[in-house]
């Protein structure tokens, strides 16, 4: 699963509907939307986005944290790293590898990191 599966799943619970019912709704198939939930799809369009958003009379806050979300949501991730130092490049395929058995822990250590390194004065954590 994704994280805007997983956040849709969570808007079809708190609303109390079925994949069938949002589909019919919207007008996607039940399909669509189980594998959009399962991370079977890559992110889904903006127009899919607004009807979604639409649909569970989100507010814009929420709206953006949804987009946000499917924004990081694709399941087959493509890094370029042409130009970049080797060393970059090397560690993006040994991230590749091994992504799989990273525990949840290592995850949130490393994203730390991240949030770090790209905004260091921020007093995060």
């Amino acid at each position: 699963m994704t994280p805007f599966g997983e956040a849709m799943r969570e808007l079809r619970r708190r609303k109390g509907v079925s994949q069938k019912e949002m589909a019919a709704a919207i007008g996607v198939s039940p399909a669509y939307l189980s594998a959009l939930e399962h991370g079977k799809r890559g992110s889904p369009s903006f127009d899919f986005l607004q009807r979604v958003a639409g649909y569970f009379n989100v507010i814009w806050d929420e709206a953006d944290e949804l987009f946000q979300v499917a924004r990081i949501s694709d399941p087959r991730v493509v890094l370029d790293t042409s130009g970049l130092p080797p060393g970059h490049t090397a560690f993006a395929n040994r991230l590749s590898e091994r992504i799989r058995d990273l525990s949840a822990e290592t995850i949130e250590a490393m994203e730390d990191i991240l949030e770090k390194a790209a905004f260091p004065d921020n007093d995060r954590g």
